[in-house]
């Protein structure tokens, strides 16, 4: 707080139009916060809305290469740039993340910028018009995951989206493992629920064409936040291995190794520095597509943690510095740092594999004992910083 009073005060002294705003609750998390900032007299001035989280570090040139589009195109809502990671070779764990975030860039939004326009606003590095947002009715709290709502929303009322990726800002990956279950916890759950609370009214919808609902409701949430994370884990992690145990069941080759294969590489090359990653990537995805399948259930049924909001903690160069020995924490003992689920799940992949290794006529145990590998290891902790 001190640190933003100071700068802001300096910019204050040069004449520059600036403000520091904080309220004093956390109602509704971030979209209360957006909404409670918007009710400022002189927001009515302005006609765009520019979003940074905190550890996002924008360009001096962000605001020249970005606003131009809105200018000159006046059916443009949203112009998002592309993040940047600046700690990406901290661990293992945010390489993974690199990898599945350059992923997302390339095949969801640079995809849905060129073929429909849309695509759901990351929450961050984004600029909004301002009179788009007041059409869709603003923020809204109902879910954990504003950014989407508002998208979709504005989304249905005709407003077009564009994605610049050669703007990139650079912004922070979650190196502790804890942190990053907690945000995927949230990225899985509020799309979901989300997905509970609109689809009858993007079904409804009479601004947009059909092919365009068809594209939210199915390829946009069914597809991409409901059946691949259920899928993933539930397949490879629960149905693969038990089938070891009935011989009967033949699983064909194309569903167990090509065609995941062919999806694999072809995610892979989105960051084609870390391909040689690629299968420790994958059974780490798979280790995660527990928690989001977790995380996709409470959403589509409102369990209890539906509305669960932590902050993704990050620790900028405080791994590198003692400049603020302050936040750093006390070492864990091995047993607070002990993940029951990924424990369990390993042990059971584990007595898999071993089955089919004494007992199976394939080789089927090879890659039931990585996976294992990779749930234990997730379990007793030893992943990130």
């Amino acid at each position: 707080m001190e640190l933003i009073n100071m700068e802001c005060a300096k910019w204050a002294s040069r004449d520059i139009n600036i403000k520091y705003e904080r309220r004093d609750n956390r109602n509704g998390y971030k979209a209360g916060a957006l909404k409670h900032g918007m009710r400022h007299s002189y927001v009515k001035q302005c006609n765009y809305l520019v979003i940074f989280d905190a550890d996002f570090q924008p360009e001096p040139d962000y605001l020249q290469r970005t606003i131009p589009f809105l200018i000159h195109n006046p059916e443009l809502a949203l112009v998002q740039a592309r993040w940047k990671f600046v700690n990406a070779n901290t661990c293992l764990l945010t390489r993974m993340q690199e990898m599945s975030l350059n992923y997302h860039f390339m095949a969801e939004q640079q995809s849905g910028s060129t073929r429909h326009a849309f695509f759901g606003f990351n929450g961050t590095a984004g600029v909004w018009r301002i009179a788009a947002m007041e059409e869709a009715g603003g923020w809204k709290d109902r879910t954990t995951v504003e950014d989407m709502d508002l998208a979709v929303r504005v989304g249905l009322l005709g407003w077009k989206f564009v994605f610049i990726n050669d703007v990139e800002v650079k912004s922070e990956l979650p190196s502790q493992f804890k942190a990053f279950r907690f945000q995927q916890h949230r990225w899985s759950c509020g799309p979901a629920n989300l997905f509970r609370k609109m689809t009858i009214e993007i079904i409804h919808n009479q601004r947009v064409k059909i092919w365009k609902k068809f594209y939210v409701i199915y390829s946009f949430f069914f597809l991409r936040k409901i059946i691949i994370h259920s899928f993933t884990f539930f397949f490879y992690c629960v149905i693969l291995p038990t089938s070891v145990f009935v011989p009967e069941v033949k699983i064909p080759n194309w569903a167990t190794i090509y065609v995941p294969s062919v999806i694999t590489l072809l995610s892979a090359i989105a960051t084609p520095r870390s391909f040689y990653l690629v299968i420790f990537w994958v059974l780490f995805e798979n280790v995660m597509a527990m928690h989001r399948t977790k995380g996709t259930l409470i959403g589509l049924f409102e369990g209890g943690r539906v509305n669960e909001w932590v902050v993704t903690e990050k620790l900028g160069d405080t791994l590198a510095t003692d400049l603020l020995p302050q936040l750093r924490k006390p070492r864990y003992g091995f047993l607070e740092r002990v993940n029951s689920k990924e424990m369990v799940m390993g042990i059971y992949i584990l007595c898999c594999a071993c089955y089919d290794f004494f007992f199976g006529n394939a080789f089927l145990y090879l890659y039931l004992l990585m996976q294992s590998a990779a749930f234990l290891i997730s379990g007793v902790g030893f992943v990130g910083t």
